[in-house]
């Protein structure tokens, strides 16, 4: 045998797993030998009898010499031999051989500047460097793994492939970067893998999956899967050009909020989730025919708990896996642009979970993490917050809105849980939070990091939209970043949403009583771009479905959801509303279960649904109704103050003041006869809406579809409408 030329100590590393630095060793090497230097090449192949490589010129095979029992092996080369391209052959001891390309015989992929990009917090197609890419290099196909874990002493990847032994590919480390990278050759899409860290800090090892992966295994299997996104062919040109010319404050918004796994179930093979495809067929021209204008989906990236509704993200770069692989979720968007439907995606930088195999002490430290608990720790969700004054940690994030808006096409993120985010003693008691740098309680790094996601978003994605779930009174949410905004495109109205389902679920004889609830927002409707939503958190937890809510007999509760929904659709900002409130579901939102699409048989159900249908088509028939949706312009009270019999009045105005439409609401089960409301013109007044209609399950109670102005002054206006009022209805009239 000859000389190992290795020191003992590395070789006991490499052997153990251990070895910080494998390129130090193994691949190919110069070494020092009598009369000058010789190359050698070194393989690790931990269960291999006998190795051999097998070189370029003609498949000259030479035996390898062992220099460790548990399988280090060495050749070392004869004089001008030509070694580029050479490949290793093994054999263990059932005599079943391999052969394979070597990974230590490639150079690094990453350049230093995607490494210097990554420590200042600027790379934002992280996405394209680290995770795991299927790869070309030096003429061999396969896959390129990178991963940032500082504190690791090293970082192996591990898979069926190697028999998840985490001696076999260890990776080469990037400088002081915390990048480990590490090209395998022969890996193609589909490729389960791991990372096997073991940490520098306590020496404990533990399996991870990828941080940017692009794809998962179906839960309950946590292992990250190998995936090409540069396969699928987008048809959503027309759309995409389309969106970045457009001035979306100014266009209708209704938006339908849907949960992927519980909107329908197929019964027929053991209540299974659809697939991507399926719902690309069934859903989308489901929400197109009712006429709303985007379809927003609670949280699709991959999440290990059901009952999370994917808001306990471990895979923020992977689609998830239950409904099909990333390309089917492709289809899905592209289906959506194709049928004239905007996609919002529900994102989640608020957190994240606690799971082992996912980002929490990621490399054996708090990485991704704060380490003090009083500024890491979720005390409500039992979640982990992420430390946003870490370069690469807010790269992570920003890299990841940027992922869903080039790579999958959506049209906009809903961005959960910000209030969480802003403030430091969010949910906390005295003593268990910590002041930012001035003594306040603002989240001063949480608020820069927004304030780059929607410079990021709109700057090189136009006409996408973002929008903060936020609850409290922070000022400027979604006004622009330069003039002291956060940056936002939308807010959701909190506020609106309570008041005004806490006045509905009054019984009408106490209504007078709440009347404020019903009025107040318009004292602050235009501070903010707003979205009003009757979202998924208003259906669960037992606070009961929308029409559940409603007092009153069947007729009472389904006429109030009428009325409250047209409310809605007339008052000024953007709509959302949640799957099963189009159609009156009277159970709450069950998210393991689909929805109750049975009781479309009944009336009541059916008229609800084709009322949802002409609110959508209204709106976007009538520039009244959205395209001044955040000026005090586009709003006008006729008479606020008629609490004792329950009746509401209002004129919305186009960006064309001439262009307007009038909207009286009964809230009361009592019809009103001659009931007065005074208008600025003369003429008839067509009835474009009656929420009464016995097309929608009403009375068809109304004014033959018309009233004459009359010149009797009123309200302060020259004219006035006689009108007869359903009950518990809304009209929506226009000259």
């Amino acid at each position: 045998m000859p000389p190992v030329t290795v020191p003992q100590e590395e070789v006991e590393a490499l052997v153990r797993g251990d070895h910080a630095d494998p390129f130090k060793v193994l691949g190919v090497h110069s070494v020092s030998v009598e009369g000058g230097q010789a190359e050698v090449i070194r393989v690790l192949a931990p269960n291999a009898e006998q190795a051999w490589v097998v070189l370029p010129a003609g498949g000259a095979v030479r035996p390898m010499t062992r220099l460790h029992p548990d399988g280090l092996f060495e050749y070392r080369a004869a004089q001008r031999e030509d070694l580029n391209g050479y490949r290793i052959r093994t054999r263990d001891a059932n005599a079943a051989s391999q052969e394979f390309s070597d990974p230590y015989s490639f150079p690094p992929v990453l350049t230093d500047y995607d490494l210097h990009l990554l420590s200042e917090g600027r790379h934002w197609q992280l996405y394209e460097k680290l995770g795991a890419h299927p790869w070309r290099w030096q003429d061999v196909d396969g896959v390129l793994f990178a991963v940032w874990a500082p504190n690791a002493a090293r970082v192996s990847v591990v898979g069926d492939f190697n028999g998840w032994d985490g001696r076999r590919h260890l990776m080469r480390p990037r400088g002081g970067s915390g990048v480990w990278e590490l090209f395998l050759p022969e890996l193609a899409p589909g490729t389960t893998y791991k990372y096997e860290i073991k940490s520098r800090l306590h020496g404990g090892t533990q399996l991870k999956s990828d941080p940017l992966a692009l794809a998962s295994e179906v839960r309950p299997r946590t292992a990250s899967v190998v995936c090409d996104l540069g396969r699928y062919q987008w048809n959503d040109d027309e759309w995409m050009e389309q969106r970045a010319r457009c001035d979306q404050l100014s266009q209708p918004m209704t938006i339908y909020e849907a949960h992927l796994g519980s909107w329908k179930r197929n019964h027929d093979e053991g209540d299974r989730f659809l697939t991507y495809r399926e719902l690309a067929e069934q859903l989308v021209p489901y929400v197109r025919d009712l006429g709303f204008t985007h379809l927003e989906l609670l949280p699709v990236m991959e999440h290990p708990l059901d009952e999370s509704w994917g808001y306990q993200v471990t895979g923020f770069y992977a689609a998830t896996s239950r409904h099909g692989t990333p390309d089917d979720f492709r289809y899905f968007v592209d289906t959506c642009h194709q049928q004239g439907l905007g996609l919002l995606l529900d994102w989640v930088p608020a957190h994240f979970p606690r799971d082992g195999h996912a980002l929490a002490c990621f490399d054996g430290s708090h990485l991704y993490e704060h380490a003090d608990p009083r500024l890491g720790e979720h005390r409500d969700w039992g979640t982990l917050i992420f430390n946003y004054g870490r370069h690469e940690v807010s790269n992570f994030l920003l890299s990841n809105a940027l992922f869903w808006l080039d790579k999958y096409h959506v049209d906009g993120l809903r961005v959960d849980a910000v209030a969480s985010m802003l403030y430091l003693d969010y949910s906390r008691t005295p003593g268990d939070w910590i002041p930012n740098q001035y003594g306040g309680r603002e989240n001063l790094a949480a608020v820069d990091f927004l304030h780059r996601f929607n410079q990021l978003t709109h700057g090189q994605f136009p006409g996408s939209a973002t929008v903060a779930e936020e609850s409290t009174s922070w000022p400027a949410v979604s006004r622009p970043v330069h003039l002291g905004g956060l940056g936002f495109t939308y807010k959701w109205n909190m506020g609106w949403m309570h008041d005004t389902l806490s006045y509905f679920s009054q019984d009408p004889l106490y209504r007078k009583y709440h009347h404020q609830d019903l009025t107040f927002s318009l004292l602050y409707a235009f501070h903010e771009n707003f979205v009003l939503p009757l979202s998924h958190d208003e259906v669960v937890h037992g606070k009961a479905s929308l029409v559940n809510r409603m007092p009153g007999d069947e007729w009472q509760q389904f006429a109030n959801l009428r009325l409250l929904l047209g409310y809605q659709y007339t008052h000024p900002g953007k709509k959302l509303l949640f799957m099963g409130g189009e159609f009156g579901q009277r159970n709450e939102w069950n998210s393991n279960a689909g929805l109750d699409w049975w009781v479309l048989q009944y009336a009541p159900h059916q008229g609800v649904q084709r009322y949802v249908r002409t609110l959508n088509w209204l709106l976007r028939s009538q520039p009244a109704l959205y395209q001044v949706d955040f000026d005090c312009r586009g709003f006008e009270w006729i008479d606020f103050g008629d609490y004792e019999t329950g009746t509401i009045s209002y004129l919305r105005r186009a960006r064309d003041p001439s262009d307007f439409v009038v909207s009286v609401l009964n809230l009361s089960p009592l019809p009103r006869f001659n009931y007065r409301i005074g208008v600025p013109e003369a003429g008839l007044y067509r009835e474009l809406l009656n929420s009464d209609s016995e097309h929608f399950w009403g009375s068809n109670m109304g004014n033959h579809g018309g009233v004459q102005a009359e010149p009797v002054a009123w309200h302060g206006r020259p004219y006035s409408l006689s009108l007869t009022l359903p009950p518990l209805a809304i009209l929506v009239l226009k000259p």
